[in-house]
């Protein structure tokens, strides 16, 4: 996920929490006390806080970093996998509000979150996933990143054969709302969502982010006879190269560095929060009504039934569409307040219901993922 454009500390890659407003507010929370909570069975005084007292920190004063972490070793590995490659640079890695790579700037930042357990449990909380949570997810996107840092020291994109290649860099940057060939052999398959469609400098991340993790006979064999392995023989011939120069770029700005956050947790999440859930539809009585039924009939309300089946469903459409928990979930949610209001009830099938409901709202969820939006103007 590459960090795109000026704009605030965050950049303009898209939306972010906002940094640096109503400073006062977070000012009222005392700052951590200058302890080092890194030492072995010393924990930091916000783990055994509640969710809503915990969310009163700011970022910054939560005082985590990478080392002694779990992330250290994980970040050791992406290290030790560039020197099998016979690769020079180490691309720094630092703690930020997401996963990106400082536009222009060989590095590599990682949600804060990340860096202990009780913080991915809030972010579990709070978002209903915690990206890059487990040790092979989190190898995907330090692989990912990793590309982006290659390109910023290197500055290979600003070559004539990679735009031939992978196409112009400086083309629309909307990588919520690209649209995607799923059957297409143009593109490397790594992270969810063909992410490598997103746009060319998310191809040139993909596309290394599949050699760095695999021998070249295995990459080649599993591309043999697709477009994208012309892409992955231009990235090996650039890795070569760069094994022999050193990187053109050496540091940087780190922006939305996790240290320097004045904002709270109940402010970031806040903001995360709105950021995912700004373009829910305003629901489509028609469709419900189509789905329920507005006389009394059956097992009780449509609202209780989504109640007890929005579990499951979420879960199915989440894992079919690859979708964002917290945005699946949340159109659900609004979905059974719609119900409520217009007080539908469920029919007696609720076999036949489920499947509907589900149809549905992945149906909903997919043309977001192309498009941007939840539905298409009717």
């Amino acid at each position: 996920m590459l960090e795109r454009g000026e704009g605030s500390e965050y950049g303009t890659r898209r939306a972010r929490p906002s940094e640096g407003r109503n400073r006062s507010k977070a000012r009222d929370w005392p700052a951590a006390r200058s302890v080092d909570y890194h030492e072995p069975g010393l924990d930091p005084p916000w783990v055994p806080l509640r969710d809503e007292e915990l969310l009163r920190y700011r970022v910054r004063d939560l005082a985590v970093r990478i080392e002694g972490s779990e992330l250290e070793p994980r970040v050791a590995r992406l290290y030790t996998e560039l020197e099998a490659r016979g690769l020079r640079l180490r691309p720094p890695c630092y703690l930020g509000d997401e996963w990106f790579s400082p536009d222009g700037v060989p590095a590599i930042a990682i949600p804060f979150y990340l860096a202990h357990g009780r913080l991915k449990q809030l972010e579990l909380h709070q978002m209903m996933e915690v990206e890059g949570g487990t040790p092979e997810w989190c190898a995907q996107l330090l692989r990912h990143e990793c590309g982006h840092a290659f390109d910023h020291a290197y500055r290979f994109s600003s070559r004539r054969k990679w735009r031939a290649i992978f196409g112009s860099p400086d083309v629309d940057y909307e990588p919520e709302t690209y649209r995607p060939r799923p059957y297409s052999k143009g593109f490397v398959r790594h992270l969810p969502n063909w992410y490598a469609q997103a746009h060319p400098d998310e191809d040139f991340a993909e596309t290394f982010a599949v050699w760095l993790a695999s021998p070249a006979e295995e990459w080649r064999e599993r591309y043999r006879a697709w477009k994208a392995l012309e892409k992955l023989e231009y990235v090996d011939e650039l890795m070569r190269e760069a094994s022999k120069k050193p990187p053109l770029v050496r540091g940087g700005r780190r922006r939305a560095d996790a240290s320097k956050m004045r904002s709270t947790l109940a402010r970031y999440y806040a903001a995360r929060r709105k950021l995912w859930a700004q373009d829910q539809p305003g629901f489509y009585d028609a469709d419900l009504r189509r789905i329920f039924a507005e006389a009394p009939a059956g097992h009780g309300t449509a609202a209780a039934f989504m109640r007890r089946k929005r579990e499951a469903i979420v879960g199915v459409v989440v894992r079919w569409t690859g979708q964002r928990k917290y945005v699946v979930d949340d159109l659900a949610r609004k979905l059974v307040e719609r119900c409520a209001q217009l007080s539908l009830h469920a029919p007696t099938d609720e076999v036949a219901l489920a499947l509907d409901v589900g149809a549905y709202l992945a149906s909903l969820v997919t043309n977001h993922l192309h498009t941007g939006r939840f539905k298409r103007s009717v």
